[in-house]
């Protein structure tokens, strides 16, 4: 009698990695690992290429927040063209360690490492415990309306410096992302099935 074939904890199992290289800044061309987990979808190399043109003005000892972290990309490709620091939050729990592994590797103590849920982090901070935000980068996932709920706990948190900068990452086919009515939408452009926009939060 042949043998049942047991199940798979995919929920558990260790996803293979898979390879980016960090565009431009002090590591330029360095590869980094990402797990493969459903769902992840690092900003591609020409979206992360306008982006951080857009930013050069402003990236230079900015303290970032790369909510939604998955490959790490956006994070890691702030503090190679000189962002102060990046706190990382995801709640993938083999995501934040392989992020921890590529700072290593990078030979970074700039990264904060945070294992939790968005909705999760977001509800628990309060302007006093930490230093605001100078530049989010919000890549979440897609179709789920996660944006304009954020964009809402990052004001009400004081989680945003005077100025601060905000990058989010959407489905194309969305065309408001519910961001507060006083940002003002500085550029934005669509790639494929991403639209990417980049938000001024207290400039005219």
């Amino acid at each position: 009698m042949a043998r049942p074939t047991p199940r798979v904890n995919t929920r558990n199992a260790k996803a293979p990695l898979s390879t980016l290289r960090i565009i431009g800044g002090q590591w330029r061309g360095r590869k980094i690992s990402f797990p493969a987990v459903d769902g992840l979808r690092p900003t591609p190399d020409r979206v992360r290429e306008t982006l951080f043109n857009w930013l050069q003005p402003h990236i230079a000892g900015a303290r970032c927040l790369d909510l939604y972290s998955g490959s790490g990309a956006l994070g890691l490709e702030a503090l190679s063209r000189g962002a102060a620091s990046c706190a990382f939050v995801d709640r993938d729990s083999q995501v934040i360690r392989q992020i921890g592994e590529n700072l290593k590797l990078l030979d970074s103590g700039d990264g904060e490492l945070i294992h939790a849920s968005a909705d999760q982090w977001l509800s628990l901070q309060n302007g006093a415990l930490r230093q605001p935000f100078d530049i989010v980068f919000m890549d979440p996932p897609f179709n789920q309306g996660k944006v304009a709920g954020d964009c809402a706990a990052l004001v009400s948190a004081g989680l945003l410096a005077d100025n601060a900068i905000v990058y989010i990452e959407t489905e194309s086919r969305l065309s408001d992302p519910g961001t507060p009515a006083s940002w003002h939408e500085h550029r934005q452009k669509k790639a494929g099935r991403v639209s990417y926009r980049l938000f001024y939060t207290d400039r005219n």
